[in-house]
């Protein structure tokens, strides 16, 4: 298969990555021990796994999203761009 038949970049792919352990990693912090019906256990309303680790989880779904939309630019345009960039000083060059 030609790399120019590919839906991602090698960029969306790291992207991607990086939003998924961003997203483990809140997952990972909303874990732990809950309560049982002998033992009650306040650590389940802290801080951490009920405001911190969701935003985090956001952030890296956030991320992913980004990461499926990015579109690098690709070498073809930028040689492109700067030709014309070239063409238009040299055009300046000679009305002087």
């Amino acid at each position: 298969m030609d790399k120019r038949n590919l839906a991602f970049g090698k960029i969306n792919f790291i992207l991607v990555a990086v939003g998924m352990a961003v997203v483990i990693l809140g997952f990972f912090l909303m874990s732990g021990g809950g309560s049982t019906e002998d033992k009650y256990d306040p650590e389940i309303f802290s801080t951490m796994r009920i405001g911190v680790a969701p935003v985090i989880c956001f952030i890296g779904f956030v991320s992913i999203i980004f990461a499926i939309l990015y579109r690098p630019k690709e070498k073809d345009e930028a040689q492109e761009n700067q030709a014309i960039g070239q063409q238009s000083a040299d055009s300046v060059e000679v009305r002087k």
